[in-house]
């Protein structure tokens, strides 16, 4: 691996690879309307970073690529079934622009979807050539994952009607939602690579700080990325009155005339998209939420460099596990 870098034809012939395994995942499998749908979602492509984190994580401390295959695809068809889900919870009619599974088919088709994709993830994982004590701590981690998620899942759909929600149990939710996958995915790989105990605990803490701050800057980035960009419409979460870290924030620096502002529009969707994306971004502009938030961004950041020093990796392989610190954390889309 070139010093700092990670290869950009390591990752798209991966990328490749993926695309393969998934285009083909459940085709000519029936019961039709239950594969289809599996495979409609499996073959769209997205951004494949769970599983390039744990093919990463497993040759960085030594394991072979083809044998870290099939954790990297189990993990990458759990968030999968995270996303039906979590649309038919949300309402989610679009996703990487196209329509959802829910939205194309219905909600029981999608339903029924979600569960056998996850169960075929636990399958593949299984497959997994390694010792068996090895297999038995991935699974555990792949279950303990899971179990996650979903927690972060029924505490995002609380604060939706939660009155008060402080920033603390805002930083928990995401770390359930979306932090423990990534931090999952790069201990699993850790795992099969026989890696120590400590630097499997430390990888595993290096994904929290890194999934944390992948997800404040798609807080961010919902509010201020370039459209073209971002590769979908901006002031999602606002129009859906999402309890984002910016809003949150807001509240905290907030004088009461903007305060009552803020939660009246969050309490509302009877406004016209732009006039109420325009008025909350004004008022986030005001207090400077998206400074402040790049901030935390970089308190992340930092920690997860931090982490990355105790591990016993040599300096090469340090700086490629800082520059994909850097990449989540800084992108634009």
């Amino acid at each position: 691996m070139e010093k700092g870098k990670i290869s950009e034809t390591q990752v798209k012939e991966t990328e490749k690879k993926l695309d393969q395994f998934f285009n083909n995942l459940a085709q000519s499998v029936e019961p039709l309307n239950l594969y289809i749908p599996v495979n409609y979602i499996m073959s769209q492509g997205g951004k494949r970073i769970r599983p390039q984190l744990v093919l990463l994580a497993a040759e960085l401390f030594g394991a072979k690529a083809e044998d870290a295959f099939y954790p990297a695809t189990a993990f990458e068809m759990l968030h999968n079934f995270t996303l039906i889900h979590d649309d038919i919870m949300d309402n989610a009619p679009i996703r990487r622009g196209k329509e959802t599974v829910y939205k194309k088919w219905n909600g029981n088709i999608a339903i029924l979807s979600g569960d056998v994709l996850a169960s075929m993830a636990m399958r593949q994982l299984l497959k997994t050539p390694c010792a068996p004590e090895r297999l038995i701590e991935m699974s555990k981690l792949f279950l303990q994952t899971s179990i996650e998620v979903c927690e972060g899942q029924q505490y995002d759909l609380d604060f939706e009607t939660q009155e008060a929600v402080d920033i603390v149990e805002y930083l928990n939710m995401i770390r359930l939602k979306t932090a423990v996958m990534l931090a999952g995915c790069l201990k699993s790989g850790a795992i099969l690579a026989n890696a120590s105990q400590k630097d499997q605990d430390i990888l595993y803490q290096f994904g929290i700080n890194i999934g944390l701050a992948f997800q404040l800057t798609d807080d961010m980035l919902d509010v201020y990325a370039d459209s073209e960009t971002f590769g979908k419409e901006i002031g999602g979460d606002i129009q859906a009155n999402k309890k984002t870290y910016l809003y949150l924030l807001a509240l905290l620096r907030a004088n009461e005339t903007q305060k009552t502002q803020l939660q009246h529009y969050f309490s509302s969707n009877h406004y016209e998209k732009s006039e109420k994306f325009n008025a909350v971004k004004t008022i986030f502009d005001l207090l400077r939420c998206k400074e402040e938030t790049e901030k935390k961004i970089d308190e992340y950041l930092v920690l997860a460099y931090q982490n990355i020093e105790e591990t016993s990796l040599n300096v090469e392989k340090k700086e490629i596990l800082k520059q994909l610190a850097l990449n989540l954390s800084k992108r634009t889309k």
